[in-house]
């Protein structure tokens, strides 16, 4: 009878210590692909290829490339962030930040 009751304690014991790992693996997973940001990193790369085009023919000067690319490097960093404090991706409301200060970034390319 004495047995019972320490290999259910043992058991139980091995399921606390199961569960417990479980989360600290799922902290450390790193959503890159995760749709939001594949959005938002698909437009500061599309935007990157078009700055650089503007440049070659000649419509952005290179201080205006090279700040448009900062302003854009300053929004994936943004993104890399916020993806860091919500366990590898971005809220519905990060995402449309980001969008908003890319499309204020969009509108100076195309000037």
């Amino acid at each position: 009878m004495n047995l019972m009751p320490k290999s259910l304690v043992a058991a139980l014991a091995a399921l606390v210590v199961c569960g417990a790992a479980t989360p600290s693996f799922a902290e450390n997973s790193w959503e890159r692909n995760h749709p939001r940001r594949d959005q938002v990193n698909d437009r500061i790369s599309n935007q990157f290829h078009r700055i650089a085009q503007e440049r070659r023919e000649g419509e952005l000067s290179r201080g205006q490339a090279n700040w448009l690319r900062q302003q854009d490097r300053r929004i994936l960093g943004q993104e890399r962030n916020y993806a860091r404090w919500n366990g590898g991706y971005i809220t519905r409301g990060e995402q449309a930040h980001l969008n908003r200060e890319l499309n204020h970034v969009s509108r100076e390319i195309g000037r």
